[in-house]
């Protein structure tokens, strides 16, 4: 069972992480912005710590909701236009959002902060001529 500083610690950190991917997102003129990513990585944190408190056996099974029910919000973000599709880095985010908050609520720290320092490194690459529309 994890405590309740732990717990509030959680929360905070997951909605500093999701913060940073979503300024990231704002900065580029993306949808999906700051509040989204937010409430996606504490969302999923959130869901881990329910289950970890109360049915530990079952994280395994709220995390496979987790990443399918975000699925279905980025499959939202995601539309063609034109000769081309749009939103699927957004949605793409989304998902690894969730999976950050998933991370964060089981607390492995490292793994969230590493993987959300490459994610960003990884939306970075847009700005390179040779990753543009990729």
């Amino acid at each position: 069972m994890v405590i309740d500083t732990e717990i509030l610690l959680r929360l905070v950190l997951a909605v500093v992480a999701g913060g940073i991917i979503g300024f990231e997102r704002k900065a580029a003129k993306k949808p999906a912005g700051v509040r989204t990513q937010m409430l996606v990585c504490m969302g999923a944190a959130l869901f881990v710590l329910i289950t970890v408190n109360t049915f530990p056996d079952d994280a395994g099974r709220i995390m496979a909701g987790v990443a399918t029910g975000v699925g279905f919000l980025g499959a939202g973000t995601i539309f063609r236009a034109e000769d081309h599709v749009k939103g699927l880095t957004t949605a793409a985010s989304i998902w690894i959002v969730a999976a950050i908050g998933l991370a964060i609520g089981l607390g492995e720290y490292v793994l969230a902060v590493a993987t959300t320092t490459l994610v960003i490194l990884i939306l970075q690459l847009s700005r390179l001529e040779f990753f543009k529309g990729t």
